[in-house]
């Protein structure tokens, strides 16, 4: 296992301005530590954590937290993972991140850097409930190869009208898409009242495309670009 699931890291180089954002939507600013030099912030919506960094750095990764690192990057070594960077030593806080077949960042650092979240369990920003991280895949066979010894369990495999697996863990689910159509990563959020929801952001005039570039998403999905030009797909769904 990689550890426990920490943040989704994105290069926010206007952290005020991302900060404003995610608020707008009903995420909460979460307290941080002094871990890093740059500036960073986390916000929530009590069950998804987003860290904003301005720092650059392969954006956005999938960042976990685990204890003893020095020995986990070792075991992961052995199994075949190679990483991209590595900073493991006595004096400095430890951290290491590798990179899965399509160039999607995974980050292991030593210790969590913000505070838990002391909200409630149905807490959920305007968005709803955050289904998957997706990203696109030339392969989606070895794509879940490479995850599923991590800690990722497929549970839908579907072939038309594009190729799309689904890999759900304890922390975060990933959807893997074949074909052109999904062009950089992003969230995706699916609820039954979805459509009310997107008229209510274009209504905000939030920056909002309709539909969703993803297979089957429908005509009343809709893209929200974050400051950091992240994507949130939005779409009608169980």
């Amino acid at each position: 296992m990689l550890g426990r699931f920490l943040e989704i890291s994105l290069y926010a180089p206007d952290i005020r301005s991302s900060l404003g954002f995610y608020e707008e939507l009903g995420f909460t600013q979460l307290n941080v530590g002094e871990t890093w030099s740059h500036p960073y912030a986390v916000v929530t919506d009590g069950h998804l954590f987003i860290g904003l960094h301005d720092y650059r750095f392969d954006s956005p990764s999938l960042t976990y937290a685990r204890p003893e690192l020095a020995n986990r990057v070792r075991s992961l070594e052995d199994s075949g993972i190679m990483f991209a960077f590595r900073k493991l030593s006595d004096d400095q806080f430890n951290e290491a991140g590798f990179k899965d077949p399509n160039g999607q960042m995974v980050s292991l650092l030593e210790a969590r850097t913000y505070s838990p979240y002391t909200g409630g369990e149905e807490d959920f920003s305007i968005l709803g409930r955050c289904s998957e991280y997706c990203i696109a895949v030339a392969d989606i066979d070895a794509s879940t190869q490479f995850w599923e010894p991590l800690g990722f369990v497929m549970t839908d495999r579907e072939e038309k009208p594009s190729p799309r697996a689904l890999l759900i863990s304890d922390c975060i689910n990933l959807g893997l898409y074949g074909g052109n159509r999904l062009l950089r990563p992003g969230l995706v959020f699916t609820e039954p009242d979805m459509d009310r929801r997107i008229e209510f952001l274009i209504a905000k005039d939030m920056r909002i495309a309709r539909p969703s570039p993803l297979p089957n998403a429908g005509e009343l999905s809709a893209v929200l670009e974050s400051p950091e030009g992240f994507d949130l797909h939005l779409l009608v769904g169980e």
